[in-house]
């Protein structure tokens, strides 16, 4: 993909991120009394002696040597390929909000496509050692949000963070699709067994993003980092499931600084992943039971994906009620009349618990069925 800067801009920008000890609010801080990377670089080293404390002087003169150096020709040379660039807060296409945020990143690796960072975009995150149900839900709310053209970002860690890609790849291409933050380099894939993932993603249309200079392994540290970019990215969080002490609540604490919407899903008191989840409604996140949930909070933010007849069939298949005609879906048909528990339909339907969830959750956004306090499903009007 070509650069969209001048090269020696890029260059500058690149040097200034690979600066040892340099992060993104000292960056900024810097940049506050400089007109630009470029600026920085043109300064001799008696007048970057008399401008900035020891230390950094160091770390910016060091920065001009040939480890630095190195790592910006590598960069340079990964960024020349037609699916991969370096994004920097002064072009266009970086991601607004992420931009406005205290500690944007000051480059992105990006690969795949581009144009997810333009649309409406929801964060869906929790924990690595998913249960069965909470696989299945992050998947159809991926799903269900995908399909009515946001993108779902994550983390592309084990469990929630991968079923909330695949749910969204399973959308298909055409829809809201996904983007994956990293926290290695973004020519590495950690997980190790999510290449596979990966594939998918970028196959169809994603996007994967990063900070991190190429070849930066996977540290603890660097998780903390990410999770702030995925907040950043998006309009609001989704927490599926999520220990009290997780990553998954520390980017819900992200969102909150942000100001960005927080969603839970409730689970079982008996459940440590429901800890999360509880602690952040009582805290204030929307609980949500449904996609429509949180399509109805965020219904300012129409995709940009879709078109305005798209957006007005969307908010018909929302808001309409009584004179639509009789969905057509073997869910329905074993609903029936009486209100009945998941557990009864799965056994009358025999459908994978996912297909399952996303086939109820199309029936609720259409208006079609109702979720009683119990828990129980019912249809919400009577065939004509």
């Amino acid at each position: 993909m070509p650069h969209t800067l001048p090269t020696e801009m890029l260059k500058a920008w690149l040097r200034l991120s690979l600066t040892p000890k340099l992060g993104p609010i000292q960056g900024q801080r810097l940049l506050n009394h400089f007109a630009n990377p470029l600026a920085i670089e043109q300064c001799s080293a008696s007048e970057l002696a008399a401008l900035v404390p020891k230390t950094l002087c160091e770390g910016l003169l060091f920065a001009r040597g040939p480890t630095v150096t190195q790592q910006i020709d590598e960069a340079m040379a990964w960024a020349s390929a037609t699916d991969q660039v370096i994004l920097t807060p002064d072009q266009a296409n970086y991601p607004a909000l992420l931009k406005h945020t205290a500690d944007a990143p000051m480059v992105l690796y990006a690969k795949g496509q581009l144009s997810r960072l333009a649309q409406p975009a929801l964060a869906i995150v929790g924990a690595r050692n998913a249960t069965p149900d909470g696989w299945d839900h992050a998947h159809a709310f991926s799903r269900c949000l995908a399909e009515q053209g946001w993108c779902v970002v994550s983390g592309l860690a084990h469990g929630i963070d991968a079923a909330a890609h695949q749910g969204a790849i399973a959308a298909g291409a055409s829809h809201g699709g996904t983007i994956a933050v990293f926290g290695t380099g973004a020519d590495l894939v950690y997980p190790r067994n999510h290449m596979g993932l990966v594939k998918q993603l970028l196959d169809a249309d994603g996007l994967i993003l990063s900070e991190f200079a190429l070849g930066t392994p996977a540290r603890p540290q660097h998780f903390p980092r990410r999770n702030r970019i995925v907040a950043g990215l998006a309009r609001g969080v989704l927490v599926v499931e999520a220990a009290l002490k997780s990553g998954s609540l520390l980017t819900a604490k992200f969102a909150v600084e942000l100001d960005r919407e927080v969603f839970a899903i409730p689970g079982s008191i008996h459940s440590p992943l429901s800890r999360g989840p509880h602690a952040l409604i009582q805290e204030g996140a929307k609980l949500v039971e449904c996609g429509a949930d949180i399509l109805n909070e965020l219904s300012a933010f129409n995709p940009v994906t879709m078109t305005t007849s798209e957006q007005d069939h969307g908010s018909t298949q929302i808001t309409e009620g009584l004179n639509r005609p009789t969905p057509s879906s073997p869910v329905w048909d074993a609903i029936g009349y009486d209100p009945i528990t998941i557990d009864t339909l799965q056994q009358r339907t025999n459908m994978l618990p996912a297909i399952l969830q996303y086939e109820l959750l199309t029936l609720e956004l259409n208006g079609d069925i109702e979720r009683r306090p119990n828990g129980r499903i019912v249809r919400s009007r009577q065939r004509p």
